[in-house]
Parts: structure tokens; sequence; C-alpha cells
């Protein structure tokens, strides 16, 4: 039953995908495909044993057309390579937020990953941070989430309230640098969710990971041509 569920899911997937993406922008041509698109990638995610973090990116109002989509898209490289070359510590990704628009991922190599039981950032995780808030500080358009991990050694009670604290401890830090408050969306935790290395002791998985993506804002700028 449960492959069923999975081929089902997975044929519903192909189906928003060519119904709602603009041929050659590969980007969802408006906020409801991207809504199913990234329900229906949560909801499959959630078939695992791990399950996943929540979807990124809230919903924005207002269909966003191939145009937007692609000076979005534009953006977002810029941000990924600003990224990529201010944080040395870092490995950054190109996804897909919940509105079908290019997002971008950021997982620290060391610098916050976090001692066991522990919520405390490193000194290393300070110094990439310190770097990391330069570039959202110079793009407050931007839109943050902070989703917090832990390894498998404990159960939901312990591990739950344990990531909120690291997701709390880097979205405090990060906002104590002077990055506005109004930036950052979610932050939570997912205790054990979604797992780098699948053993219950891995130093990996007790981590923060932080997406950027789109606000409404930088919609707006993108639909009336002033986004850079």
């Amino acid at each position: 039953m449960k492959g069923t569920k999975l081929t089902v899911a997975a044929l519903s997937l192909m189906m928003v995908v060519g119904c709602g993406t603009s041929q050659g922008t590969g980007t969802l041509t408006g906020a409801g495909a991207g809504a199913a698109l990234g329900g229906l990638i949560g909801g499959l995610g959630n078939n695992s044993h791990h399950g996943r973090g929540a979807a990124v990116g809230a919903l924005i109002g207002g269909a966003v057309g191939a145009v937007v989509g692609n000076r979005i898209g534009h953006h977002m490289d810029k941000v990924k390579a600003e990224v990529a070359k201010n944080v040395d510590n870092a490995q950054v990704e190109e996804i897909t937020d919940a509105n079908g628009l290019k997002a971008v991922k950021v997982t620290f190599d060391s610098g916050l990953q976090f001692a066991l039981n522990k919520a405390t950032l490193r000194p290393a995780a300070k110094t990439d941070l310190q770097k990391f808030a330069q570039v959202l500080k110079k793009d407050n358009k931007l839109s943050v989430d902070v989703q917090g991990y832990t390894d498998a050694t404990g159960g939901d009670n312990v591990n739950i309230p344990l990531s909120d604290k690291r997701a709390n401890a880097v979205a405090s830090y990060l906002k104590s640098l002077g990055v506005h408050s109004s930036q950052f969306k979610n932050v939570a935790g997912y205790g054990s969710q979604n797992p780098i290395v699948n053993k219950n002791v891995a130093p990996q998985n007790r981590r923060v990971e932080v997406y950027l993506y789109a606000s409404q804002a930088m919609v707006n700028a993108a639909k009336n041509g002033t986004l850079e």
C-alpha cells in the first residue's frame, strides 16, 4: 500500500510540474501551482521514516509569471554567489521554494554543528555567521527560514525542543549582528528528521540549515522591474 501511495503521489507531482511550468524557465507560473508542488514534495518526504522539515517559503499574493520568476531566479543566483564568496565554510545549494521560485539553502560545514545535547554556538559558528550576516543585511528583501536538527540519540520530547533552541540560537545571533527581525519567517526545530548521516550518533546531524527565498517585497520589485 505504501508503494502505491508513493507511485500515485509521484504521478501527481509529474502532472503538477507538467501543467504548471513555463517551458525554458523552470519556474512555476503561479503561486497556487508552487504551493501544490511544495506540499506534495513535503508529503512524499513525510512517508519516510525520518520525515522532512517544513516547506520553505510562505504563499505569496497573486500569480507569478515566467518573467517575474526569471528575474527572481537571476537575483537568487547572485545571492548564492555572494554567500559562497563571503562564507568559506558553507555549502550553498539552489532549491525551489513553496511558490516554485528559485531559493538558496545554506549548510555550514562545521561552524553550525553542535556538541551533544547543546545549543550553544561555537566560536567557529559565530565567525561564519558574522560573514553571513553581511550578505543578509545588504539584501533586506530576502526572507529567511532557520531549521534546527539533532541526531537520533533521544526521543522527540528531547530532540524537538533542543533543535528549536539551536535554530533560535542562530537566528538570535544574526539579529544581534543587525539582520532585521522581519526577515525571519520561520525559525523552528525538527528533531532528528531529515538526517545527513543515517546513524543515531552523528555530529553532522546536530546542525542548523538556513534557507533564503523571495519575500513579497522581492516579488513586487520583480514585477515592477526594479529588482537587480
